[in-house]
């Protein structure tokens, strides 16, 4: 754990008790401040409970005596309209603060030699699996490396910081619209493509956020900016213009000037005075396709600015085992392969995974984000048949019409197995691939709960097939 300073003597309300809050509520007791936890949901005011937090309902609470409002980043702090909380702690003048807000303000006050190094990555797509390959890079060149924010382990239930440490967080939209003190040695801005719209007022209150990864920095740091997209090439040429820190422009799809990039999976570091390749990706089992590219591009380019060799950031992008939920092959059954692409919870990020393969069965649905699927239409050729589950299973099917051949299911476990027996009927084998471009929560708590009912599903399938083996 973290312990968060300057709030000694300070009473704090948190909203919002699943992971994130409870981290931030025990962070703040270990650092010295009053702890006041509230919830609608019975299941977060009982987690709560049995760790001994006091317990205020923060709707009938007297504002004026918090000193801040600690917000778990799931809560609308504008979009679609602010929360409740949110109108409350406005109305009484209280300060609106994130987990990552929380851990940057602990750094900024602790002593110089104790300060770690931050690599702060974010982008619409490919941040988890950058945030992951960044965390290998490092460790595997002997870094005491840590890993988390949106992913994995909450920022503040980090072991605690010392000088050495390299913290690699990535970071959500949501959560830097929470943060204002952030100042990181390395930002990542990966891409920037439509998503989450509906909270953040549209694509400029979007694209605001995103760019607040850069807020802070300043001589002496690094900015790795993704330029394959209108708004990263604007935001970079004006970071550019800003001349305040190093600035490295990374790329999947063209050579640049100065920078880092990948031409058909050879990747280059042209930030000296001349492009040296410095790996082969096609070599890296586990980055497969040009979205991984850019992603090998930018933790390359993140892990030199902490001073770390080309020859051991090349080493630690081969050896890179993959990140769970995003391409994951879980298994094969009868010569069909089972992928699990969970974290596609946008069209943006299924466009990746149907890219990558020739011909798939493909599940997808779920709750749709604007636009559903009609941006991959250039790929339904690849779309043998489609199976849809969730919410968005009537919508896609109309987008699907006349197109590409397809089939509501009524849970994951039936799609498996349609999918399945369809690509052993074809004669051929092939891919079965979950890839929702939808987020997960009108049928599962989040996307890796979804995935993982699909690895069940495929584990299951596999068993029924092996005793069928067995009987004949």
């Amino acid at each position: 754990m973290i312990p968060v300073r300057g709030f000694e003597g300070k009473t704090v309300a948190v909203f919002g008790l699943a992971r994130t809050g409870l981290a931030a509520a025990r962070a703040l007791l270990a650092g010295g401040a009053e702890v006041a936890v509230w919830d609608e949901r019975a299941q977060g005011l009982a987690a709560a409970q049995a760790e001994g937090f006091q317990i205020v309902d923060l709707s009938v609470a007297e504002w004026s005596q918090f000193d801040a409002l600690m917000l778990s980043p799931g809560v609308p702090l504008t979009h679609p309209e602010p929360h409740w909380t949110v109108q409350m702690a406005r109305q009484a003048g209280v300060e609106i603060i994130g987990d990552i807000e929380l851990f940057a303000r602990a750094v900024n006050l602790a002593p110089a030699h104790k300060r770690p190094h931050i690599v702060a990555i974010t982008g619409t797509n490919g941040k988890s699996t950058t945030t992951a390959l960044i965390g290998h890079v490092c460790a595997q060149a002997g870094r005491d490396t840590r890993v988390g924010g949106n992913i994995g382990v909450g920022v503040l239930d980090l072991p605690d910081m010392h000088g050495g440490a390299v913290y690699v967080l990535e970071l959500s939209s949501y959560q830097l619209d929470l943060t204002s003190s952030l100042k990181p040695d390395v930002s990542v801005l990966l891409n920037i493509s439509p998503d989450h719209l509906d909270r953040h007022g549209g694509m400029e209150g979007y694209v605001a956020a995103k760019r607040r990864i850069l807020l802070n920095q300043g001589p002496g740091d690094t900015s790795v900016i993704g330029v394959d997209d209108p708004w990263g090439q604007r935001i970079c040429t004006e970071a550019k213009s800003a001349n305040r820190r190093t600035i490295m422009p990374v790329s999947a799809s063209k050579a640049i000037g100065r920078g880092v990039y990948a031409l058909q999976g050879q990747l280059y570091d042209a930030t000296g005075d001349r492009a040296v390749q410095v790996a082969d990706l096609n070599r890296a089992r586990s980055l497969p396709g040009r979205h991984n590219w850019q992603n090998a591009a930018a933790a390359y380019a993140a892990v030199r600015g902490l001073g770390v060799s080309p020859a051991d950031i090349a080493d630690g992008l081969l050896s890179f085992p993959g990140l769970a939920h995003r391409m994951e092959t879980v298994g094969h059954i009868r010569g069909v392969r089972f992928v699990n692409d969970s974290k596609a919870t946008n069209s943006n990020a299924a466009r990746q995974a149907l890219s990558s393969y020739g011909r798939v069965y493909w599940i997808a649905g779920g709750r749709a984000k604007d636009g559903g699927i009609e941006s991959l239409s250039d790929l339904f050729p690849r779309v043998a048949r489609a199976y849809l589950i969730g919410e968005a299973a009537g919508d896609f099917a109309q987008t699907l019409e006349g197109k590409v051949p397809n089939i509501a299911c009524t849970h994951l476990g039936a799609a498996v197995a349609q999918a399945f027996a369809d690509a052993q009927a074809s004669g051929e084998g092939g891919i079965v691939l979950l890839s929702p471009a939808c987020a997960s929560f009108d049928q599962f708590a989040d996307f890796e709960a979804r995935g993982q009912a699909f690895r069940e599903a495929v584990c299951e399938l596999a068993g029924a097939v092996a005793a069928g083996e067995a009987e004949t």
